[in-house]
């Protein structure tokens, strides 16, 4: 069994090919020929999660094994560990061994991607991502490549991470530059990320109504990045309703309140599958991650 650094591993994953390998496997998964139980989640010291995911398409069979750690940002140290092991689903043969931060990082965003080209008002938008961690770096990259953005924003507790993806940015060939609160961009900016670990909304209760929110960051019910007035005003679609259900907490808190009723989310295969389109006001993208994604990488990375 080969195993992939965290270079070969993002190499092997291109945004936009990676992009269409999750299309297909939605869309497997919708015609059930693709499957992955619900993951199973493991709290550790400081806040930590283990994560454990299984998924196949009766070709290949892969199991990933994450560990999140949000206090490693201050200890330098990565937030995210994991590895994505890859098997011949009839032999159960061990095909490779990816990196599970790579593959987490490159399939978020590229379901974001996906996401964005199927359901963003203004694609050619200016761009502004709240967080400048792993994931605000990989949704940039990926909003360039895929989409064709040249203007971004950047916000962030941290302004010396604000301006290091900023000076990023230019260095993909980007107009970029770093603000200290998301309101300084969101006159022109009409692609918003919000990827952190906050556990408070970041964004305003009100968006222009042509604005698209990919918010990644808050994938357990204590963490909110949107607030729930915001929730209340969009269209809003899932990447999986039942992984919602149990981890969107910008959802739970706005079904909490009122603001929002679980009938009134949209799960993306329907966007995909059906044609459904955002009924009106900011459209908001809200994904936890699933190991079906994970099974996409796995795809675009041994078959190509």
């Amino acid at each position: 069994m080969r195993s992939f650094g965290t270079r070969e591993t993002m190499e092997l994953l291109p945004y936009g090919p990676l992009a269409e390998s999750i299309r297909e496997v939605v869309l497997a998964a919708a015609e059930g020929r693709a499957t992955a139980p619900p993951r199973v989640r493991v709290p550790l010291p400081e806040g930590g999660t283990l994560l454990v995911m299984p998924a196949s398409d009766g070709e290949l069979a892969i199991t990933k094994l994450v560990t999140v750690h949000p206090r490693n940002a201050s200890r330098g140290l990565p937030t995210i560990r994991g590895e994505v092991v890859v098997l011949a689903a009839e032999t159960g043969e061990r095909l490779g061994l990816l990196d599970g931060g790579a593959v987490t990082a490159r399939r978020t965003a590229a379901l974001s991607l996906l996401a964005a080209r199927a359901l963003a008002p203004r694609p050619e938008s200016p761009l502004l991502v709240v967080g400048a961690g792993t994931q605000g770096r990989s949704h940039l990259e990926a909003f360039r490549e895929g989409l064709g953005v040249r203007r971004a924003f950047i916000a962030s507790r941290t302004p010396q991470s604000a301006e290091g993806l900023a000076a990023h940015a230019r260095d993909l060939g980007m107009e970029a530059r770093a603000v200290r609160r998301p309101e300084e961009a969101l006159a022109e900016a009409r692609l918003v990320v919000t990827a952190t670990t906050s556990r408070e909304p970041v964004l305003p209760e009100k968006l222009h109504p042509e604005t698209f929110v990919a918010a990644v960051g808050a994938y357990t019910p204590e963490a909110a990045e949107l607030p729930p007035a915001l929730v209340a005003e969009g269209s809003v679609f899932v990447d999986t309703l039942e992984g919602a259900r149990e981890e969107a907490g910008d959802l739970i808190r706005a079904a909490a309140a009122g603001a929002f009723r679980w009938e009134e989310a949209t799960e993306f295969a329907g966007a995909l599958r059906e044609g459904k389109r955002p009924a009106g006001g900011p459209v908001i993208f809200k994904s936890v991650g699933h190991a079906l994604w994970d099974l996409a990488a796995a795809r675009r990375a041994l078959r190509g």
